[in-house]
């Protein structure tokens, strides 16, 4: 057994889960046979605690990390402050600048909070909406993290979030009085929207902007409009999208502005850093409530993010990953058709995924990955694209891709057993996963 997998066996009685981040479970997937722990990180390339070298065509830390892993130029710039200090009873300058800065990238906002997880942020945006308005009850679209208000939409129904997380998520903890306050709809479904409004009398829509499926019929301009006529507060959750397809948030793409607005993952390059930006008349009315945490003011975070925004700006990131991303979708696609086999591509190019249109799509998936092991690649069935994902690298990817459609062709054909072909066991179906 590979030494990740051993301490993997040991987290499970340690660590309540296993892991921090559930989309981190190594069960996800290669049940049993996934390295789990990393040593070294840099580029788009991993080495595990055995020193063995892989590349990383998958989630790069579940897209924290698009300008590459440990890039030299931010990590510098934090070493150089943690020397001077990362922590103090006076608060760091740079969180002003960063600030400043986010507002010059989204005019619109006029104060910004930060925190240091999407969760977090979040929950802070909800606080903080909440406050501004009379009307408590949420609708939502989307994934928002993992605090009460949100699992509470499975208090009304166990299946609410299935769309936006998995199927029976569980609860467990979450308090009985928060039924019947957040109400999930579908993503381009304005009756839904409305009917929703009309019986549950919302104060607050929060959304992500796009996720698999793009906006149609005008979908976030409805919906912002809506919001103006009913007075709802709209809160874009930009945690995953930011820095993918524009400078900034996605909404800026579409042309339509939120009232409040999060950015996380891709802002500090793999170091922790949140920001919740919005209007000032909603803002303001952080101040009527208690928001607060001693690691929000540490230094590293708003360094780190300075630096990426300048790298992002000077190599327009954005544009390279998505270029990269739409290029890896053009190559499932051309592969699936050689060998006739019918998938689905979907998500920002910058964030690329595919499912087979089969009942043992996750067999499929879970193969993909003990084939893409076996020559020292990581990859599923998704990508969360870095600049550092270069022709080589991809040109090897699809080389193994290649082959591993064609035993599934033959799967699909009957001419072999998918199930004979894994060498474990099949992957858990995890977060916005497809059976």
């Amino acid at each position: 057994m590979i030494l990740g997998q051993k301490i993997w066996r040991k987290a499970k009685k340690l660590i309540p889960g296993g892991t921090m981040l559930f989309s981190k479970n190594p069960d996800l997937f290669l049940p049993k046979k996934w390295p789990a722990y990393y040593y070294k990180a840099k580029g788009c390339m991993l080495w595990d605690l055995e020193k063995n070298k892989y590349i990383d065509i998958s989630t790069m830390s579940v897209g924290a990390c698009s300008l590459g892993y440990s890039n030299s130029k931010i990590d510098n710039e934090v070493i150089k402050k943690i020397k001077l200090g990362n922590m103090s009873s006076l608060n760091n300058a740079e969180e002003i600048i960063l600030a400043e800065k986010l507002i010059s990238i989204h005019p619109w906002a006029e104060m910004v909070r930060f925190a240091r997880s999407g969760g977090e942020a979040n929950a802070i945006a909800i606080r903080i909406a909440r406050a501004a308005t009379s009307k408590k009850k949420i609708a939502i679209c989307g994934y928002h993290g993992w605090h009460d208000w949100y699992l509470s939409s499975n208090l009304n129904n166990s299946k609410n979030l299935e769309n936006f997380l998995f199927p029976n998520v569980p609860i467990k903890g979450v308090p009985e009085d928060l039924k019947n306050s957040v109400f999930p709809f579908e993503y381009n479904n304005l009756v839904q929207l409305k009917k929703i409004i009309s019986n549950h009398d919302i104060g607050i829509i929060k959304m992500e902007v796009e996720r698999n499926d793009v906006p149609i019929n005008n979908f976030l301009k409805e919906v912002r409009k809506i919001c103006d006529e009913k007075k709802i507060i709209l809160i874009f959750d930009e945690c995953t999208s930011g820095f993918r397809k524009t400078f900034g948030g996605l909404h800026k793409f579409f042309k339509v502005n939120p009232d409040i607005a999060m950015f996380g993952k891709a802002l500090g390059n793999g170091y922790a850093i949140n920001a919740i930006i919005g209007k000032r008349s909603i803002m303001e009315h952080a101040k009527l409530s208690f928001i607060s945490s001693t690691f929000w003011t540490e230094r590293i975070g708003t360094v780190a993010a300075l630096k990426t925004l300048e790298l992002m700006f000077k190599i327009r990131s954005w544009e390279l990953i998505s270029k990269i991303g739409n290029s890896i979708k053009e190559n499932w696609k051309k592969l699936a058709d050689s060998h006739n086999i019918n998938i689905i591509i979907k998500g920002l190019d910058a964030l690329p995924n595919f499912n087979f249109l089969s009942d043992d799509n996750l067999y499929f998936k879970t193969y993909i990955s003990q084939e893409m092991l076996k020559n020292k690649i990581l990859a599923g069935n998704s990508v969360y694209v870095c600049i550092n994902h270069n022709k080589t690298i991809l040109n090897k990817y699809y080389d193994v891709l290649d082959k591993v459609f064609k035993k599934i062709k033959n799967c699909i054909d009957q001419k072999e057993n998918i199930k004979s072909l894994l060498k474990s066991q099949v992957c858990i179906s995890g977060i916005r996963s497809t059976k």
